[in-house]
């Protein structure tokens, strides 16, 4: 049986996703299907119960699991040592990462190992904040990048950076002038604002009921992009990274506004399985991002 058969048994055991373990290996979901039915008529058991609409492995098909995650992870850690030993940074890897990290602040980064390491091949997937842990869990991807990380059982957190977010409204609009704002001076102002169930909404949030201040908000979108177009037509204000705006300050068509006596940073964090085999292009990867901004 070849490695790529039992790795591929593990992706599908823990995406529960005869799909999802399609993508990981690029193959076709009858592929799995059929690699699934190979390996239940070689052991002579059955792995997988069809019955039901629930995903969920045999007693056989868990005992499979356990002992293939122990060889695949053998394996890995085999090829990444010999790479070390042959001084070799190249692969594949994958990246999911929520919009506004990925869009804004991964270039600079992603620029600077690319040039570095030209073999190496990085595929970025731009996701929701719950998704970027689910495909770290599932291992659709390798690493994740996340805003104001989470802990989670299995999943590894590499605290990077913090940028500051600031206050941004239309030129023509009155908090335009000021140089800093206090944080109640926002409050009464039509708010632009990220969904409610999103990492920077809900500390956001967090800030304002921490100082007993509440906003109204009267638009809510799933990504900064959006968020910015709302108010680049002055129908609010919002709360963004600067990072995600610098573009439009440069062009005038945003104005951004510190706020004064309050943390208003926003911090990114890298995510990794727990017990992951992390390759040499992947461990530079993390060491790159883990250095200052070039940007």
């Amino acid at each position: 049986m070849q490695i790529e058969s039992l790795k591929m048994f593990c992706d599908l055991a823990e995406t529960e996703s005869f799909t999802k373990a399609a993508q990981i290996n690029k193959v076709t979901q009858s592929a799995v299907s059929q690699q699934v039915s190979s390996m239940e008529r070689q052991f002579k058991s059955l792995l997988v119960e069809r019955s039901k609409k629930q995903f969920r492995l045999t007693r056989e098909g868990q005992v499979l699991y356990d002992y293939s995650k122990q060889v695949i992870q053998t394996y890995d850690s085999l090829l990444s040592k010999l790479q070390e030993i042959k001084d070799i940074i190249s692969g594949n890897i994958r990246v999911a990462t929520v919009y506004s990290i990925g869009l804004h602040d991964l270039p600079s980064y992603l620029k600077k190992y690319l040039k570095a390491y030209p073999t190496v091949n990085v595929h970025v997937e731009y996701r929701r904040s719950n998704e970027v842990y689910e495909d770290v869990l599932g291992n659709v991807a390798d690493l994740g990048l996340v805003a104001f990380p989470q802990k989670t059982n299995n999943v590894e957190i590499v605290p990077l950076h913090k940028f500051e977010m600031v206050l941004i409204c239309h030129p023509q609009h009155p908090l335009a002038s000021k140089k800093s704002l206090k944080l109640k001076d926002v409050v009464g102002q039509k708010f632009i604002g990220f969904e409610s169930d999103m990492p920077t909404r809900k500390a956001i949030d967090k800030i304002f009921r921490e100082h007993s201040l509440a906003v109204q908000y009267v638009m809510e979108f799933d990504n900064v992009e959006t968020v910015k177009q709302a108010v680049e037509i002055d129908a609010g204000v919002a709360i963004v990274p600067r990072s995600t705006v610098v573009q439009e300050l440069a062009n005038r068509s945003l104005v951004a506004v510190k706020f004064d006596g309050v943390d208003m940073d926003r911090p990114w964090a890298l995510l990794y399985k727990k017990n992951k085999v992390l390759s040499p292009a992947v461990k530079q990867f993390i060491a790159v991002l883990k250095e200052p901004s070039s940007a």
